[in-house]
């Protein structure tokens, strides 16, 4: 006889379950270990009767040989069915475990649980409590750095850490925010990403990257004139590196057709040097604030290399 495992996504609402699930949940006596799952009254309300019993991985084997049994596993129910498996091999006529899935998980769903856990963090403990945006900035920052350093050394490994420790801010502000939440972070860039292709999610045609690019700025350029933003630079965050602000100030003017002698002997003495440096490595197709970073790494081991013969 069968032992039918019936499992479900806490990440998907309770009651929606697949029609193999509902087929076998119909198929024969159905036990849980839980009297609190989640699924208990919507299987109730589909007629379905469940008997809550105490986990006992053995019985529940044996009771299987005998019968068809369809046990409701829960979310903690791994180890409890590791059990069952290993007590099933001992016995002499072992039952067939078969498991069905109840509900899967959608690509993203496990960001459902970082907000559940960041909610529970900022009701409970005293220091997320405490936490406002302001006094986030510094973490968002540098967070975000840490990303960059890992795709620079290429250590793609490590990103995936970076990257998760950067989402958490972003799920941080959303939950410390008091007009929005996460939902409406979310709901804003998809809505924008699919504004801002229409050769993806409409009937614009795009050939290639640049058609893409050209699309992209002209859609952007709609959106500020709808805003009332009157110059191409408006947006531009002037908080960020000097090097990189002055190159996406001079890529904005470029796109809006500003003449390139606009750029000539802009500053003074050192600063004069440095817009005319970001200037040429716009022109040569570099990035002028990753290419000091690269010349700093490069100083950096050449310091830690001379440190080394002077111990």
């Amino acid at each position: 006889m069968p032992l039918i495992v019936v499992t479900t996504s806490p990440r998907v609402a309770p009651g929606l379950l697949s029609h193999q699930a509902w087929q076998a949940l119909r198929s024969g006596p159905v036990l849980t270990g839980s009297g609190s799952h989640p699924q208990l009254p919507y299987l109730a309300e589909a007629g379905i009767e469940v008997e809550v019993v105490e986990p006992d991985p053995r019985g529940l084997a044996v009771r299987a040989a005998g019968e068809t049994v369809v046990w409701l596993s829960d979310q903690d129910g791994e180890d409890f069915m590791r059990a069952v498996g290993h007590a099933a091999v001992a016995l002499d006529e072992p039952p067939l475990i078969e498991v069905v899935p109840g509900s899967y998980d959608l690509p993203g769903a496990r960001v459902l649980d970082l907000v559940a856990v960041m909610d529970r963090l900022r009701t409970e403990c005293p220091w997320d409590r405490k936490q406002t945006h302001e006094t986030l900035v510094p973490y968002l920052l540098e967070e975000a750095y840490e990303v960059l350093e890992t795709i620079e050394q290429g250590d793609y490994p490590a990103l995936r850490e970076e990257l998760g420790d950067l989402l958490l801010q972003v799920v941080f502000h959303a939950r410390v925010a008091e007009g929005f939440d996460m939902d409406d972070v979310a709901a804003g860039i998809v809505e924008k990403l699919v504004r801002r292709h229409p050769h993806v999610f409409g009937s614009v045609r795009a050939e290639s990257a640049d058609e893409v690019n050209d699309n992209w700025e002209a859609i952007k350029a709609a959106e500020r004139a709808a805003k009332g933003r009157e110059s191409v630079l408006d947006g531009v965050p002037m908080g960020q590196p000097a090097l990189s602000l002055a190159a996406q100030l001079m890529r904005r003017a470029g796109r809006a057709g500003a003449p390139e002698s606009l750029s000539a002997a802009v500053g003074q003495g050192v600063a004069r040097e440095l817009f005319d440096l970001v200037r040429r490595a716009a022109e040569a197709g570099l990035d002028a604030e990753a290419e000091l970073r690269a010349a700093a790494r490069s100083y950096r081991e050449r310091v830690r290399a001379w440190e080394s013969t002077t111990d």
